[in-house]
């Protein structure tokens, strides 16, 4: 490849962190090419008027970067997993899924208070639907409170008094030595984690052989075959918009162990599933999509219907 690399990434700073992180790896190998960072606005940087779970729609994190790459204007596209649809767009494809760092949501309290001894009435921030719903199961007592801007900046209202305690995921803050105010990793029973979060997902035009090249090193199997399982879940069960859902998948020896959740939001009602399979992708597919109809027939699907129907009511503020 006689020009640089061209590597598409959102300006944050865990972004740019995970972009330089794929930037590093590629330029470790043998012959590969100069490798330079663009830096793309997306629908949710500039959303800021509206919490993001009520507004239709996904990949508010990712389209912009992935139309980018069709578009030719970069060549890989690097992405948080947990932010990437899982039907990607005509054209895409995901060439690699970086090392997995802890995928558990961490409690960031003011007091150094864990999570059961948060007195009731506590603020607690988090931008997603699904620590919220967790929130409202566990501790219908606190009041959860939106909380939006780049991970530093969510750590620093925290520190401000804006909020008594929040949640952040766990990777993040360690990707950018901000681990040192965790108070305590949150259990997966409890507060099970987004699909793919702690994965770093890199996408590139179907078929450009070059780019897959450089890519193909950075694969890592294991997060591959986790992910895969969590993604196939979530793609029998989304639809459009955002469902309060966590998996987890854990490759156990030889084998793959998923659990997964769905709670309604007001807390009132929880449905688990967990399975096993083999370790490796095909069989990681085929479980995902198994334990997402078990969710559905378990009551998760009436769950997601009265969520849809809420989203519909809200207007933009």
């Amino acid at each position: 490849m006689s020009r640089a690399l061209r590597i598409g990434t959102r300006a944050s700073a865990l972004a740019l962190w995970q972009a330089n992180r794929v930037a590093d790896l590629i330029r470790a190998q043998p012959g590969a090419p100069a490798v330079e960072l663009v830096h793309i606005k997306t629908e949710g940087d500039m959303r800021t008027d509206v919490p993001l779970w009520a507004v239709d729609g996904r990949a508010f994190f990712t389209k912009e970067i992935d139309r980018a790459l069709l578009a030719n204007e970069i060549d890989v596209a690097v992405h948080s997993l947990k932010d990437l649809s899982t039907v990607l767009e005509n054209g895409v494809e995901l060439v690699a899924v970086v090392e997995r760092q802890d995928p558990r949501d961490a409690l960031l309290t003011r007091s150094g208070a864990s999570f059961a001894d948060l007195p009731a009435g506590s603020r607690v921030g988090t931008s997603s639907l699904r620590r919220r719903a967790f929130l409202a199961h566990l501790r219908p007592d606190i009041q959860a409170m939106e909380l939006r801007g780049n991970v530093p900046t969510r750590v620093e209202k925290l520190q401000k008094g804006e909020y008594d305690a929040i949640i952040l995921a766990s990777a993040g803050l360690a990707r950018l030595g901000l681990d040192k105010h965790i108070t305590a990793r949150l259990p997966v029973a409890d507060f099970t984690p987004a699909v793919s979060q702690g994965a770093i997902g890199c996408c590139a035009r179907a078929g450009d052989a070059e780019a897959a090249r450089w890519m193909k090193a950075l694969d890592n199997a294991s997060a591959r075959i986790e992910t895969t399982a969590e993604r196939a879940l979530l793609r029998r069960i989304e639809g459009g918009c955002q469902v309060p859902l966590g998996a987890l998948a854990r490759i156990e020896g030889d084998e793959l162990r998923l659990f997964s959740q769905v709670c309604a939001l007001d807390g009132s009602k929880n449905v688990v599933v967990e399975g096993t399979c083999a370790s490796n992708v095909t069989a990681a597919a085929a479980l995902g999509q198994q334990l997402a109809e078990e969710l559905l027939s378990k009551g998760a699907a009436s769950i997601i219907a009265i969520e849809r129907g809420t989203k519909k009511g809200v207007a933009p503020a």
